[in-house]
């Protein structure tokens, strides 16, 4: 190989661990069997939640996973791979591809990297099934404010009750 091939590589090597050490979630998947249209939908729906989605060659996955420290998945680095990249909801990637996985059998969740750590399959998975960021905090919210909620249905009731007696 020449030098500038080398060179061009080890640049692309250095843009995806970059990637990866900035995003808060990477999702690899094994998208052989999908056709162009449905590649095309996928890139549609991961670009309009932010998520960032590449074809890339096992070999500078794997010396992008080295370059972050993380180890474990060789074993998903093997057969057609592409990488999804969230660098703001960690959810978005995995609940996306888990949603057209449903309707496309061959993509198939490989394994993820979940702020700085490495996952499998099935936690991928059970992240697919958590809410998006946006439903977290609306959950939060909700039971932040239902002491307050609860405090104000008391007041209330007591004076209406008061009320009644007078």
């Amino acid at each position: 190989m020449s030098e500038a091939i080398i060179a061009k590589k080890a640049e692309l090597v250095q843009e995806v661990a970059k990637k990866i050490e900035d995003a808060s979630s990477v999702v690899i998947v094994d998208y052989l069997g999908l056709t162009v249209e449905q590649v095309t939908n996928l890139r549609v729906q991961l670009r309009q939640a932010g998520v960032e989605f590449k074809v890339l060659k096992n070999g500078i996955v794997r010396r992008a996973v080295a370059a972050n420290n993380l180890e474990g998945l060789d074993e998903a680095l093997i057969g057609p791979t592409a990488v999804a990249f969230s660098n703001e909801d960690a959810v978005a990637p995995a609940k996306i591809i888990a949603e057209f996985a449903k309707t496309a059998e061959a993509l198939e969740i490989k394994a993820g990297i979940v702020e700085g750590k490495v996952t499998s399959k099935a936690e991928v998975e059970a992240l697919a099934a958590l809410p998006n960021r946006d439903g977290m905090l609306s959950m939060l919210l909700s039971v932040l404010q239902a002491p307050v909620r609860n405090t104000a249905l008391v007041f209330k009731a007591v004076a209406e009750q008061k009320e009644e007696v007078a």
